[in-house]
């Protein structure tokens, strides 16, 4: 496991236009939290990797995993949505950055430095979203979902249009191989939301 860890982060920094667009966007997260004068704290940073971990574990409890990528998980984004309700968009996005760099050295698929972005750190850090309305948690939930999934249907239709057939719009390829999972992706998550006591959760934070 350490060697493919390893082995995968090579990959990346054998990129070095990728790398550096990482560490740009890395920045511009950390400049705009510090613009907002947020503190993290040792319960902050405790939480957040809690959920971080969480997060990890429930993308390997894959329901069904396509051929041609994506899953469908247990709520894999549940973790990552709990972190933008308790401590708003920018602490959201800086930990949806931080685990869309986990899935990239677990899984490094790189054709360009902004395909990259748009496959690992930008739907992740759409998850941020879910922090503008904390009170509206299904309609907040949706948001960052649907900013995910419209990463992902981005890059497809940008980057992967050389996979559709010839018959077939890269527009309406993209969309539909991305709402094959996506689309049961969001449903799963807003009914877990549902029957979750979530504001017990995030006032749990507050206790841990």
């Amino acid at each position: 496991m350490f060697e493919t860890f390893t082995e995968n982060f090579l990959t990346l920094i054998e990129n070095p236009t990728s790398f550096f667009a990482l560490i740009g966007v890395l920045i511009l997260i950390l400049f705009a939290l510090y613009s907002q004068r947020i503190k993290f704290t040792t319960k902050m940073l405790i939480n957040i990797s809690l959920m971080l971990a969480m997060a990890t574990i429930l993308q390997y409890l894959r329901i069904y995993h396509f051929p041609q990528g994506g899953s469908i998980t247990l709520g894999g984004m549940i973790p990552m949505l709990l972190i933008s309700f308790r401590y708003g968009a920018g602490v959201g996005t800086l930990a949806g950055f931080i685990f869309g760099l986990i899935n990239l050295i677990q899984d490094p698929f790189i054709l360009h430095p902004i395909q990259v972005l748009f496959d690992y750190p930008l739907p992740f850090m759409a998850m941020g979203l879910a922090g503008f309305f904390p009170r509206r948690k299904i309609l907040s939930a949706l948001l960052a979902l649907c900013g995910r999934f419209l990463c992902h249907f981005i890059s497809g239709v940008i980057f992967f249009a050389s996979y559709a057939p010839e018959e077939m719009s890269p527009v309406i390829y993209s969309l539909a191989a991305n709402s094959t999972y996506m689309v049961p992706e969001i449903i799963i998550c807003l009914l877990i939301l549902k029957i979750l006591p979530v504001q017990r959760l995030v006032d749990a934070m507050d206790r841990s």
